[in-house]
């Protein structure tokens, strides 16, 4: 079969070479890569579906405003620098060469999308089966972890992330600034994120003022573990 493979290759190969005409599924097969586009991914839930713990008002503001600029500004960069990575992970493994307003809007417009994914209304739940196993063995227990990852989220200075990373199968909690995530070059703590949290005023102050302890501790009520759970397995 591989030898198969291999003559098929090199028969088309030179095909190729000659300057034959491609078929439809070859030429489609050799075209160039689209182009990477953001795209917003819809709410799950209607705005106020989080209250109390996050007010209708913040939820729309957030979406529609602060998310949506992070798309359209982002995929603007994209076209104006001609910016030739076709997936996110190349997007951000090339971080530092990007522009500010790629940089900032691209992780923007991705965090935003992942931020939201994890929310859902109701009571506050917690986590189960593997996701719990992994978090009491990185850190405890699941009330260690939740200390943990909420001194992370309240002394990140400035704007910022909180997140829950698995690391090569290992939970690490860490911080990044601004839209930073740790998916970037850059990123102090890699990892494949499995929750984060907002930590900038625009997600919390109509409601919480400068109060930003109180936000994170509510955020745990929102939290869709079976969300998280899926990100880990």
């Amino acid at each position: 079969m591989r030898t198969n493979n291999r003559r098929h290759f090199i028969k088309t190969s030179l095909t190729l070479a000659a300057g034959a005409a491609l078929s439809p599924a070859l030429s489609h097969a050799f075209a160039k890569p689209a182009v990477l586009q953001f795209v917003q991914e819809p709410l799950k839930y209607p705005f106020n579906a989080f209250e109390p713990y996050i007010d209708a008002l913040t939820t729309e503001i957030h979406y529609t405003r602060h998310h949506t600029a992070y798309i359209k500004n982002v995929n603007e960069a994209i076209v104006a620098e001609k910016i030739p990575y076709t997936t996110v992970e190349t997007f951000f493994e090339n971080a530092a060469s990007l522009s500010a307003k790629a940089r900032n809007n691209g992780g923007g417009a991705w965090n935003h999308n992942f931020f939201f994914a994890t929310l859902k209304p109701g009571s506050a739940s917690v986590p189960e089966g593997k996701l719990k196993t992994a978090i009491d063995k990185a850190f405890g227990s699941v009330d260690r972890f939740k200390e943990q990852f909420a001194q992370a989220a309240a002394t990140r200075f400035g704007s910022g992330w909180a997140w829950l990373v698995n690391d090569k199968g290992q939970l690490k909690i860490t911080s990044t600034a601004n839209q930073d995530n740790p998916l970037f070059s850059s990123a102090e703590v890699k990892g494949i994120p499995l929750l984060a949290l907002d930590v900038w005023e625009h997600a919390y102050y109509l409601k919480y003022e400068n109060k930003r302890a109180d936000y994170i501790a509510n955020f745990w009520n929102v939290v869709d573990w079976d969300v998280v759970a899926g990100r880990l397995t």
